[in-house]
């Protein structure tokens, strides 16, 4: 398990600054999905004793991003295909809502900010800087929702992508569905220069049948080397 750095967390809501803490740890794949979790080491990073952090666990555990076992500690729960193909379409659909919305909110400045990003990603893809291009790719994403000026929107998808960042963003992905994902920003984009909600809102609909289909396909590989 990945634990450079350290972070000693404050004494004050501990538990609850722990389970962000962790939350921020699977989006970045620090954990990774099956691994099982250490709570010595997790200790020793934070700086906390086991009994906060076993409650911070337990949050999350209800929040269906653990799995608790007895006599076998924590894990990181795996996304099934099931659960892509139920999870999937419904951030498409907050993904569509936001980016009409953001249509409709946004400025020149604004659009001139996403451009960049989306310069700037295209940079990474053309150097094949594959974390370089995820980190813009997300921080698109999440633009259009701090755009869209809907607070219950923006948290029902925070909500939703921790369950499936992992796979989202993480899982590998063939030339192809690369090619493929850039292709869908290009149009992305131009939706939004253009204005065009209802353009923009289809493109993110289809993207996202995109995302589920590579991760479908990633699973496979990923299912095959935990039975191992």
């Amino acid at each position: 398990m990945a634990m450079s750095g350290t972070a000693i967390i404050p004494r004050r809501s501990l538990h609850g600054e722990l389970a962000a803490q962790l939350r921020d740890m699977l989006m970045r794949g620090d954990l990774k999905a099956g691994e099982k979790i250490s709570e010595q080491a997790l200790c020793a990073r934070f700086g906390v004793s086991r009994t906060p952090l076993r409650e911070a666990l337990k949050v999350l555990a209800n929040e269906g991003l653990l799995i608790l076992s007895p006599n076998r500690g924590a894990s990181v729960a795996r996304v099934t295909p099931e659960e892509v193909d139920e999870l999937f379409p419904i951030m498409g659909a907050l993904e569509a809502l936001a980016g009409e919305a953001a249509c409709a909110r946004a400025t020149d400045a604004d659009v001139a900010r996403i451009q960049a990003m989306h310069d700037q990603m295209l940079a990474y893809y053309r150097a094949n800087d594959a974390a370089g291009y995820l980190r813009l790719n997300r921080q698109i994403h999440e633009a259009f929702f701090d755009l869209s000026g809907n607070a219950s929107l923006v948290q029902l998808y925070q909500t939703l992508m921790v369950r499936i960042h992992a796979v989202r963003f993480i899982a590998q992905k063939s030339s192809e569905r690369w090619r493929e994902a850039v292709d869908d920003h290009e149009e992305m984009m131009a939706a939004l220069k253009a204005r065009d909600a209802m353009r923009l809102g289809n493109i993110l609909r289809l993207h996202l049948r995109h995302k589920a289909a590579m991760v479908h396909e990633s699973l496979g590989p990923m299912d095959s080397a935990a039975a191992e």
